[in-house]
């Protein structure tokens, strides 16, 4: 069984399982459901993350995971995610980021959101995905890149065991930038462990303007 953490820092569950690499995809693997967006429809949103390590452009899926995309867009226009860090890192499994300081201290955050790891999107690498503690519905702020195809953290059914966790995005530029920051040297702070020795800022987080747009 998978077991998850309650950490109120939104830690995700199951790593040892990632770390390991046993349940981690050792080949690229393709999403099943099709994040493009209906002709009658505008662009997907892309957000630019420019941290202190580089830029990582990201395209955001509100038509596979409205909730979500709503929820980190949101955070996104009110800055929220100035000035947070990506607090753990861990080598072939992902990063993860968008609720802690450069002292480790939470931010403020709003309320949970329902997961919407049933939408057949994949926890490819690459994908953002929304980090929640054991209960399947209390995703906040915090999110995950995934540096590896992460199966096992994909939706398997509505238990508090199965659901997995919710695929909302994808990196689409920058991929490189997320690998140097999951290699960064790693410890322990306090009760944080796989934090980056040197805190990996996200400087400024925006929505980029529609293609056409200025």
């Amino acid at each position: 069984m998978i077991r998850l953490s309650l950490s109120p820092t939104l830690f995700i569950g199951a790593l040892m399982l990632g770390i390991s690499g046993c349940n981690a995809s050792e080949t690229p693997a393709t999403q099943t459901v099709s994040t493009a967006p209906a002709a009658d429809q505008p662009a997907n949103p892309r957000v630019l993350i420019e941290t202190s390590k580089g830029n990582i452009t990201v395209e955001v899926f509100p038509a596979q995971a409205p909730q979500s995309a709503a929820n980190f867009l949101g955070y996104v226009k009110n800055g929220f995610y100035d000035g947070t860090i990506f607090h753990r890192v861990i080598p072939r499994f992902m990063i993860q980021g968008g609720g802690m300081t450069a002292d480790m201290a939470e931010k403020p955050k709003g309320t949970p959101i329902p997961n919407e790891a049933d939408n057949g999107l994949r926890n490819l690498r690459g994908t953002l995905a929304m980090a929640r503690t054991g209960d399947p519905h209390s995703a906040t702020s915090q999110f995950f890149i995934n540096v590896a195809d992460n199966r096992f953290l994909d939706h398997r059914g509505k238990s508090v065991e199965g659901w997995g966790y919710a695929v909302f995005g994808q990196v689409i530029d920058g991929m490189d930038v997320v690998d140097a920051i999951v290699a960064v040297p790693r410890g322990n702070r306090g009760p944080h462990g796989d934090v980056p020795l040197e805190p990996i800022v996200m400087q400024r987080v925006s929505l980029l303007p529609e293609a056409g747009q200025p």
